[in-house]
């Protein structure tokens, strides 16, 4: 009888979660499409005049051009310049700056892949995934084919910012480390260095206990439950890579390509394997959630390193508060209707006792703060499996000057989503984040003397 009670709630939950997040993702998508139709009308109604001469300032003047681009990198479900018509992940805050580039990178595939997309898209050429890598996950070596990549003099004297949402910021840190590695073939001479400064906003550094929540399984952090959000998830974009829409994926794409996945080439007994689990991303395990998991996680930054030469910010958000030496959300009304349940449910989850923890050491009581999507313990900086140096900034004056090789982080009240999609919500706030993001880059744009730091936890 107890099992039927938990199980009908568990049912419950998926059911409400599942109508939740259908229901914000219409709510998204009805705003792209009302934003481009009414832009459309003005365009139509109010004809520009064709006499009226626009005065553009002199580059040579305003030197813009010898400014580093600052590449704004989106995070899982996120999109770039181009897809979902005018509306701006980032909420226009790409606006707030003369250089800036935001990339359009699959929203669901993983961050390995993402990685070589956003190489190929600053450089130019067709996407190479590696053959090794391609062949262990069973899709096509190449990808898109960036005819003109928008900013192909990208180099150690030509050095490049990038801010990362969320997992996005994890992509960069795996993109430097492949710089390091020489790891594009045709690209001999790439470095960790045509990188200047990495800044992450809610940055998935050592992965979330939400992805167990959602339904991965916390034994290996590889595989998924039966039936959870996730499963949901999983057909919903099959299906849509299936039937492969070439208006619709042009409008919005989980960026599968890659894996053949489309009725065209695979017919209707591929979409049968694929919805078994015998082919695609989600049966090779190369997609983004695996790669969110604690494990994942470190699997991940067993190969990454922070570098002596390149700036590191990360802003952590949370929406959680103590009370009563209990961890529960910091306010009803602050806190995104779709982040609402799992900011409570975050900070109520253990580690099954049946269960290896993830690592030593590991306690549930350090991952309950969170912001609805990642724990905060996990956005500060890279802390597993091994700790990466790093400051924690109460007060921006007393961290001057300002050294390369460390990660200075602040915590601030938000929840995942404040500061994307959304400008009106966050109101002033919004302002302030971009403003001191944008500061920091602009404060370095030409490196330093190189400094010798070492890439271990501090002592």
């Amino acid at each position: 009888m107890i099992r039927l009670w938990i199980s009908a709630l568990q049912l419950a939950e998926l059911f409400v979660s599942s109508i939740i997040h259908l229901l914000y993702g219409f709510y998204i998508c009805s705003t792209a499409v009302a934003g481009d139709i009414s832009q459309t009308l003005n365009e139509w109604y109010f004809k520009p005049n064709a006499s009226l001469e626009v005065k553009r300032e002199n580059p040579s003047e305003t030197n813009i051009d010898d400014l580093p681009p600052i590449v704004l990198v989106h995070g899982i479900f996120g999109f770039g310049k181009g897809k979902f018509g005018g509306l701006s992940y980032f909420a226009g805050a790409e606006k707030k700056d003369e250089r800036v580039l935001v990339p359009d990178l699959g929203s669901l595939t993983s961050v390995y892949d993402r990685a070589r997309e956003l190489f190929y898209y600053l450089k130019g050429g067709q996407v190479d995934y590696g053959e090794e890598h391609s062949k262990a996950c069973g899709h096509s070596q190449f990808g898109r084919n960036y005819e003109q990549g928008h900013y192909p003099e990208w180099d150690e004297d030509h050095p490049i910012h990038f801010v990362g949402h969320s997992a996005g910021a994890q992509v960069v840190r795996v993109l430097q480390q492949m710089l390091a590695d020489k790891a594009f073939k045709g690209y001999e001479n790439t470095s960790e260095n045509w990188i200047l400064s990495i800044t992450a906003l809610s940055g998935a550094f050592n992965g979330t206990t939400r992805t167990y929540l959602d339904g991965m399984l916390p034994e290996d952090g590889r595989m998924m439950k039966p039936m959870c959000l996730l499963q949901l998830c999983r057909v919903g974009a099959i299906i849509y890579e299936w039937l492969d829409i070439a208006w619709l994926k042009n409008y919005y794409s989980f960026g599968f390509d890659h894996f053949t996945m489309s009725w065209k080439k695979v017919g209707l007994w591929g979409l049968v394997d694929c919805l078994l689990g015998n082919a695609g991303p989600f049966s090779t395990g190369d997609w983004i959630l695996p790669d969110l998991t604690i494990q994942g996680s470190i699997r991940l930054n067993c190969h990454l390193q922070t570098f002596p030469n390149t700036y590191y910010f990360s802003y952590a958000t949370k929406r959680t508060r103590k009370f009563l030496g209990v961890t529960i959300p910091s306010g009803f009304l602050c806190i995104h209707p779709l982040l609402f349940i799992r900011v409570l449910q975050i900070s109520r989850w253990r580690y099954p006792l049946d269960v290896s923890p993830p690592y030593k050491g590991y306690r549930d009581e350090d991952w309950r703060d969170n912001d609805g999507a990642l724990n905060t313990i996990s956005m500060t900086h890279p802390r597993l499996p091994i700790e990466h140096p790093s400051c924690f900034v109460v007060n921006d004056s007393e961290c001057q000057p300002l050294q390369p090789g460390i990660w200075y982080y602040k915590i601030v009240e938000a929840d995942h989503i404040l500061f994307i999609l959304n400008r009106e919500r966050a109101g002033v706030q919004f302002d302030q984040m971009y403003d001191s993001i944008f500061q920091n880059c602009r404060k370095y744009v030409l490196r330093k003397t190189p400094q010798t730091l070492p890439n271990q936890s501090p002592e």
